[in-house]
């Protein structure tokens, strides 16, 4: 049992941070420590005293990787079409393409890395798989950390439900994707009240250049054609971006209730990055996210963890950097 003790670590450390604050994204990263170590300790007991078992399942994992690799790659060049003929060729439209290509080009190194069977190009090619290896293994924790925080209970006694706002279609009209947030912002505000509390709906989005008026008021008015007491809405018309959205929230709120405690509402993709930053700044809530058409969740998820990885740049350029001397100084010692 001692070989688990690393995972049983990460376990704890993981539970620790949970208690402490869900809206970590080291809580993520210790989680997937705690199943990348559980794994190997599993295949260390299994392979124990069977040196050809072991070498099976090495060559078993690899090929699965290469395998599935592949298949990824075609998924994200099949969902980059997709976007690039529903949404139009903006560069958030181009994610899923370009790492679909990406993983082409890698699978295509590792071949010329195999055939050709240089030091230098066996280097670079194990110096990009670790530089790649790095990036899905937080692609992955992300992944399945906001999964499961997407899906955690929040507070039933909130004094503000803010609905994050995400571009106007025509310059004036709530699209799909916007509407899904506030049909689940007037859910959770329905909710809460019939718990005896009473909500704030708050409505948060400036006015883009492109816009013939800020998102905050088109969500307000999409609300009250819809019956929602209009008494019941407050609008924060300044912010052009998520941490603004929050910034300009908080101060809203705390002007008013210095004691607030809010449900903040946007997509599902959204949620974990939008959950990262209101803890960075010290908003008092969590996020819930509403629904988003399958097509557009691969290319978004990418764009969200992009965010979160440039968030923490010094950390991630760092550990970088440090796989990149490793490869150079493999090659110069070979």
């Amino acid at each position: 049992m001692l070989v688990y003790a690393p995972a049983i670590l990460f376990v704890c450390m993981f539970l620790v941070g949970f208690a402490r604050e869900r809206r970590r994204f080291s809580n993520a990263v210790l989680l997937g420590l705690a199943g990348v170590f559980a794994l190997a300790a599993w295949l260390v007991e299994i392979t124990r005293g069977d040196e050809q078992l072991g070498h099976r399942i090495l060559v078993a994992l690899l090929v699965l990787a290469t395998a599935g690799i592949a298949v990824l790659a075609w998924f994200l060049l099949s969902n980059g079409v997709t976007m690039l003929r529903k949404e139009g060729r903006s560069p958030a439209n181009l994610l899923s393409l370009m790492a679909g290509i990406a993983l082409v080009g890698l699978l295509a190194l590792l071949l010329i890395a195999w055939v050709l069977h240089t030091r230098t190009l066996l280097v670079v090619a194990v110096t990009v798989v670790a530089l790649t290896g790095y990036v899905a293994f937080l692609f992955l924790c992300f992944t399945v950390y906001a999964f499961l925080y997407g899906r955690l209970p929040y507070r039933r006694k909130a004094d503000y439900v803010v609905v994050l706002g995400s571009g106007l279609a025509g310059g004036s009209k709530v699209p799909p994707l916007l509407a899904s947030r506030l049909e689940r912002a007037r859910a959770v505000h329905a909710r809460i009240t019939a718990r005896g509390g009473r909500p704030v709906l708050l409505t948060s989005g400036g006015q883009g250049p492109d816009e013939e008026l800020p998102e905050s008021h088109a969500m307000a008015d999409y609300l009250v054609e819809r019956g929602f007491p209009a008494a019941q809405i407050e609008r924060e018309d300044r912010s052009t971006t998520t941490e603004e959205n929050l910034r300009f929230s908080k101060s809203l709120m705390e002007k008013a209730n210095p004691d607030y405690r809010c449900v903040i509402v946007t997509n599902n993709y959204h949620v974990f990055r939008a959950a990262v930053t209101s803890r960075r700044i010290g908003v008092r809530g969590q996020v819930v996210g509403s629904p988003t058409a399958a097509y557009f969740w691969p290319s978004a998820m990418i764009r969200e963890f992009v965010a979160l990885f440039l968030a923490y740049r010094r950390t991630n350029i760092g550990v970088c950097l440090a796989l990149v001397l490793g490869g150079m100084l493999l090659w110069w010692i070979g």
